[in-house]
């Protein structure tokens, strides 16, 4: 439990600061690695930079967050930041591509212990009812990282070397996690629990066995996709198997299994699904179809990063008038309503129409998010309030990798049955995305390919974005009382 010693202010300053830096690394080190590709070589292994961080902060976010619960916030998340500096550290001195996605690995390690933990001691700091202006804060980290990266990886590869990128994370995290020892105190916990570290290797083997799957269907052939889909299946059966017969099991499949739970968990993949699919495929459309600049793609993606706080902060002023349940359920409603508009894009099109349409997406997933977060913190108590949180976050990093999956691979279907007549090579789609395609004089054949495929693309993803109603309206009302906080 926190304790009335903790400095609430001081506390989320920590945690902000710890947030930034998780947020920040992507488009920090998406900038950069041309010129590192450039230095070490390895442009095959380019995109399992990206991947090695993601599967292993989706793989340990839940085991983290079930430690935090039996170790406490405070132990986890010093933890996890000082792996996540250790990885970031070592990424800046990597000499090779296969040494730096193996400490983008460990850093991946970091991020799946800080991430959940800070949202949950976010949850132990503040009630409901004080939390609406606090996931505001929250959702504004992503989206100034999300314009800062860019600029701040540029800025960095023109003046100084490709390893800042990296070490930019050192002065940032030491300052969070002095300020999480100095400011977040907890009283000790009287309950001794057992950590079932089986479990949580079968867990890690079995989720990393799935995302690798997911992740290689493009490129892996039928024997490796067929050997990894038999490892996920054997080490989720295993892993099934122990936690039923573990006093102390890693997840509670009756926690998970809650109604409220279970449905906002559901929810959450689904908007994860959309979420990606907005970031991946819209700017393609604008580029490529309607024929407009990197610079104006940018801005109807930024839309939604917009969006997404205010609804994050509007979410719980609304909460406390109308309940948490209409909310989460409205949130559902703007989803694909804003994914709607990208059906009826066409390449004459104004780009204020994509930019209105991730916008109102955008607007809806911050009302949804943050609604969501707060009523399952809310129904458990303090020591399952890290489980469901990581539960939460893990739904939605499923949902980003099963989206990035399945959406691919309805475009490479559009694009090798296109009823125009004609297929289109991943060279010349390269092109038409370069601007290189309008002199061989086929430009106009290529976006109608690329138009029609995107479409069908757009169309799933306003599928999925719809089954996120489905799941919100499962979301029965929830109740819940103001409870004492620890003083400034």
């Amino acid at each position: 439990m926190i304790s009335a010693a903790t400095r609430r202010p001081l506390a989320l300053a920590a945690v902000v600061t710890a947030m930034f830096m998780i947020a920040i690394e992507a488009t920090i080190v998406s900038t950069a690695m041309p010129q590192i590709v450039g230095e070490l070589g390895g442009l095959p292994l380019y995109s399992w930079v990206f991947s090695a961080f993601l599967l292993t902060q989706t793989a340990t976010t839940v085991i983290f967050g079930r430690l935090s619960d039996s170790l406490g916030r405070k132990k986890v998340i010093l933890f996890g930041i000082a792996v996540f500096l250790a990885g970031s550290l070592l990424c800046g001195f990597a000499a090779s591509m296969p040494a730096l996605i193996a400490y983008r690995l460990m850093q991946g390690v970091g991020a799946g212990a800080i991430q959940p933990v800070a949202t949950t001691i976010v949850g132990d700091l503040y009630s409901a009812h004080e939390r609406g202006k606090i996931q505001g804060y929250l959702a504004s980290v992503w989206a100034i990282s999300a314009v800062l990266g860019p600029l701040a990886g540029g800025l960095i590869i023109q003046r100084a070397s490709w390893a800042w990128i990296f070490w930019l994370n050192l002065p940032i995290g030491v300052g969070a996690a002095a300020a999480f020892a100095a400011y977040l105190h907890e009283q000790p916990s009287r309950e001794r629990r057992r950590i079932d570290h089986l479990s949580a290797g079968l867990f890690t083997l079995a989720i990393a066995a799935v995302m690798l799957d997911l992740t290689s269907l493009a490129s892996a052939n039928a024997r490796e996709i067929a050997a990894l889909t038999l490892i996920a299946l054997i080490a989720l059966g295993l892993f099934i198997a122990q936690e039923r017969r573990s006093p102390e099991p890693m997840i509670s499949l009756e926690l998970w299994g809650r109604r409220p739970i279970a449905a906002a968990n559901g929810a959450s993949l689904l908007a994860g699904m959309t979420m990606v699919g907005v970031t991946t495929f819209l700017p393609v459309y604008v580029q490529g179809v309607m024929g407009r600049s990197a610079l104006v793609g940018g801005f109807a993606l930024s839309a939604m990063v917009l969006g997404w706080p205010i609804g994050a902060t509007l979410s719980m002023r609304i909460a406390a008038r109308l309940g948490l349940r209409p909310v989460l359920v409205a949130g559902s409603l703007f989803i694909p309503a804003g994914a709607s508009a990208f059906v009826f894009l066409g390449p004459g099109s104004s780009p204020y129409l994509a930019g209105a349409g991730s916008f109102v997406a955008g607007f809806g997933m911050g009302l949804l998010s943050s609604a969501s977060l707060v009523l399952i913190q809310e129904i458990v108590n303090w020591g399952e309030r890290g489980s469901v949180t990581a539960s939460f976050l893990f739904a939605r990093s499923l949902g980003n990798t099963f989206g990035a999956t399945a959406f691919g691979a309805v475009l490479n279907f559009g694009l090798a049955h296109s009823p125009v007549g004609r297929n289109v090579g991943s060279a010349e789609l390269r092109a038409l995305l370069d601007g290189k395609a309008d002199a061989t004089g086929v430009s106009g054949a290529l976006r109608a390919v690329l138009d029609n495929s995107l479409h069908l693309t757009f169309t799933t993803m306003l599928v999925a974005a719809a089954l996120t109603v489905g799941c919100a309206v499962l979301v029965p009302h929830v109740s819940f009382a103001r409870r004492e906080q620890p003083a400034e």
